[in-house]
């Protein structure tokens, strides 16, 4: 509930501040005095877009602030997922600073637009003109009936579940539903897929096959080319190797004799120091080194031959490298080999897609099955309200002035939506005699204040919403049915704090606080305050409501009266 409540700097509101009371709150005040500016500042810091244009003072900020008691309302899972400290009073404030940024916290925390919604909704529902609207909507006609049949509690964007611990009905079909619409889009995902890759699999079974029958490997490119290379020119190379064969070993000042003939004579020196033991061994190491080298090049001079048909096969195999290469537009074999292993797996997922395709239907089909059956349990509950609903509503309607009402809930069955199997459309007369029609066909302005307000009266024991806060519902009506539609409210109030806002002195006689909300000249400027009545005050507002600016003596002996019902 709202225990307390500022407004700085909005509008024509300078500053205010109220305390409501816990049960029935009666706001009341001329048109234009700021009753509606005060539930755009309630709207505010429920969460809905700001406005720097609603400044009060354009070179100040804008800040609103709502104190709530929400000991009882469960929300500790809802902060837990925000990642919000959770207190017994939870504080939301919005500002809005003059040059347009607007920011939000919950307990001085600050939080996103979207996570101050979510909390908000838990603490108030605003009821305007724009609902009554909203009746006509079959959708919300739904939700209502859903709430009545105890299916799910939930006004507006809001649901809670009525059964602690357990899933409410209409959750369970939204779980369930949710879940084959999943499956249905990964159906269709997997569909859509099989069937591009259908297209393709031709194409890439062929490029598959050409590089398989190339049978690539990896480092095969530079060896072949450097094959080429050796026996394009094993003519040079071979003559080139001789040379260096006799150089080392045939010549007649050869380097192999040289260093033989070296080191026998410093061996001849090594009995007259170790230096030159070190040295012949050294020029030994040296002379072994070159006999190896002399021998490799003698093996590499026998191996180099011209071999035209080698030479060939080798240009050939390069050609269709170089040739795959330039087709797939890469430039190693690394990465031909990369191709073609993407494209095994692309031909391979035709394969795999028919198999995923075949799991995912399945698992559709099943979850299809448990809509329906959700769906249809979830539809009998509902049905199965209808006739105490159509009644309940009856018999309210009746007491507020309309005792010809007619009211009949149309049903059809429709394929699965988020909300069902289920179609409604409530109809209403409000004639002896006339056909029930739709609500937006058959209504005026009065009678779906009325209608509205009986629904909210029957809701009243279902929701968990503890803040209902009615804005003029009370159009269209007068008389007894007013003194009717203020005892209602009252009634509600025993288990929701209501704040209502009125024009009828019957409704503002029931309040059990009554707040004055009026507009102040000053020198500059006009601004609203609010002010909380005393009890003579709330003789002379009721008696200026029912006669005007100068009321009569009568006209003060019904406000007293109107106060002791």
């Amino acid at each position: 509930m709202l225990i307390d409540l500022k407004i700085k700097n909005y509008a024509l509101i300078e500053k205010l501040e109220m305390n409501p009371s816990p049960v029935l709150n009666i706001i009341t005040g001329e048109t234009g005095a700021g009753k509606s500016i005060m539930l755009g500042a309630i709207g505010l810091l429920l969460g809905n877009r700001a406005d720097t244009k609603l400044l009060f003072n354009q070179e100040e900020k804008c800040v609103i602030e709502g104190v709530f008691d929400i000991s009882s309302y469960n929300l500790q899972d809802l902060f837990s997922k925000e990642d919000l400290d959770f207190d017994n009073q939870c504080i939301l404030r919005r500002e809005i600073s003059p040059s347009g940024k607007s920011r939000a916290f919950v307990n001085d925390t600050p939080v996103t637009l979207d996570v101050i919604r979510k909390i908000g909704e838990n603490l108030m529902d605003i009821h305007s003109q724009h609902d009554t609207l909203q009746l006509g909507d079959t959708s919300y006609q739904l939700n209502i009936l859903d709430i009545y049949a105890g299916n799910t509690a939930s006004m507006g964007n809001t649901t809670f579940d009525i059964y602690a611990g357990n899933l409410s009905h209409l959750r369970k079909y939204n779980e369930s539903y949710r879940k084959y619409k999943k499956l249905e889009s990964d159906y269709k995902k997997l569909t859509d897929q099989l069937a591009q890759a259908q297209k393709e699999h031709d194409y890439h079974a062929f490029l598959l096959n050409e590089l398989e029958e190339a049978g690539l490997q990896e480092n095969e490119q530079e060896e072949l080319e450097e094959e080429l290379k050796q026996l394009e020119n094993a003519e040079d190379i071979k003559v080139k190797l001789t040379q260096a064969v006799q150089s080392l070993t045939e010549s007649e000042f050869n380097i192999t004799s040289a260093l033989k003939d070296t080191a026998h004579v410093i061996g001849q020196l090594a009995a007259f120091s170790n230096k030159y033991e070190e040295l012949r061994s050294r020029t030994e190491s040296c002379m072994i080194e070159l006999n190896d080298i002399a021998a490799e090049l003698e093996d590499a001079e026998r191996n180099t031959e011209a071999d035209p048909e080698r030479t060939l096969e080798v240009q050939e195999r390069l050609n269709l490298i170089y040739t795959l290469q330039r087709k797939h537009q890469v430039q190693s074999n690394a990465e031909l080999l990369g191709i073609q292993r993407d494209l095994e797996e692309k031909v391979g997922s035709v394969l795999n897609l028919d198999t995923a395709i075949a799991n995912t239907e399945k698992a559709m089909k099943e979850a299809e099955k448990e809509v329906l059956e959700t769906a249809a349990i979830l539809s009998e509950r509902r049905r199965a309200s209808f006739d105490t609903f159509e009644q309940e509503l009856y018999t309210l309607v009746a007491d507020l002035g309309m005792p010809n009402a007619r009211i009949v809930i149309q049903h059809n069955e429709v394929a699965p939506t988020a909300t069902g199997t289920d179609e409604i459309n409530i109809l209403f007369s409000a004639n002896k005699g006339a056909q029930p029609q739709t609500l937006i066909k058959a209504a005026s302005g009065g009678e779906f204040s009325r209608l509205m307000l009986s629904i909210k009266y029957m809701l009243a024991d279902k929701t968990a919403l503890p803040t209902i806060v009615f804005d003029e519902i009370d159009t269209g009506i007068s008389g007894e049915v007013a003194v009717k539609v203020g005892k209602m409210m009252k009634q509600m109030a025993q288990k929701h704090q209501i704040i209502a806002i009125s024009h009828l002195p019957q409704i503002a006689a029931q309040g059990d606080a009554h707040y004055f909300v009026y507009k102040h000249d000053t020198e500059d400027r006009t601004i609203s305050r609010v002010k909380k009545l005393n009890d003579q005050e709330r003789v002379n507002e009721i008696a200026h409501m029912i006669a005007g600016a100068n009321p009569s003596d009568n006209a003060y002996q019904s406000a007293k009266e109107l106060l002791s019902l």
